[in-house]
């Protein structure tokens, strides 16, 4: 088993997602440091950005997490993906054996991995030949259907403390092991609907849907602005996919390359 694991995310260095992710590795027995955006980075992909003074220093900051006081962590002003580079350097201690990035707040299913920091980060860690996961709790409402199906999606407003995240770290201890057989250069994309365990259906192995759970749309436009939407796409999974699964009440979890080579 990779014993040295960074624990990243796209949500920020104060997401409750991130501590169950980090609290899970450690009841696996990995050592854990934990290294995450400074601030909320949703969308970055694999994109390598961060922030410097005009020292050219880049600002990174300990953080003390609630529960894993004795956990290593640092908000730093840079992308996920960034941060897994950064940690290959040495940056945050030794390099680590593996990375897990997560718990993301929302799905991250269908081909929309694509835009993922979350996943951008996994990505990054395999293309450094490190093992990878990704992790995500699935808090997009399902739509009023009296609305009409081209509705907005709707994004739960419940407190992000209160959701299921010990759920989703009970599926992240499950599939673990799998890191130790994981193919080089892929990642595992774990998704797990936000509701108790034993109102979750099984773990299944799914395909990528398509499209993702939303889809952006133009509402309005005029000479000079565009305002965009948007819109749910969970009718329209096949079946097997992630999404379709997700749905169902399943977790899902996808075995995903970012690079080949045709």
């Amino acid at each position: 088993m990779s014993r040295r694991v960074l624990i990243t995310n796209d949500d920020g260095i104060d997401a409750p997602g991130l501590r169950a992710l980090a609290g899970a590795a450690v009841e696996a027995g990995y050592d854990v440091v934990v290294a995450a955006p400074a601030e909320e980075a949703s969308g970055a992909s694999a994109a390598l950005s961060a922030y410097t003074g005009d020292d050219g220093k880049l600002l990174v900051r300990r953080k003390t997490l609630a529960g894993l006081e004795d956990v290593p962590a640092y908000g730093v002003a840079a992308s996920p993906a960034y941060i897994v580079v950064l940690a290959t350097l040495d940056a945050f201690g030794p390099s680590p054996d593996a990375v897990l990035a997560g718990i993301n707040r929302g799905a991250n299913a269908g081909r929309a991995v694509l835009h993922s920091g979350t996943v951008g980060a996994a990505f990054t860690a395999a293309a450094y030949g490190l093992p990878a996961l990704a992790a995500s709790l699935d808090v997009l409402s399902p739509l009023d259907a009296s609305r009409g199906g081209n509705a907005l999606a709707v994004l739960d407003e419940t407190s992000d403390e209160s959701r299921h995240w010990a759920t989703a770290a009970k599926y992240v201890a499950e599939v673990l092991p799998q890191l130790d057989d994981l193919a080089d250069g892929a990642v595992l994309n774990l998704n797990v609907p936000d509701r108790p365990a034993n109102e979750i259906v099984g773990l299944a192995e799914a395909t990528l849907a398509a499209f993702g759970q939303v889809q952006m749309a133009v509402a309005e436009s005029g000479d000079d602005f565009l305002r965009t939407s948007v819109q749910e796409n969970r009718a329209r999974a096949e079946d097997g996919t992630d999404l379709a699964l997700l749905t169902a009440g399943h977790a899902t979890l996808t075995t995903l390359r970012g690079l080949l080579q045709l």
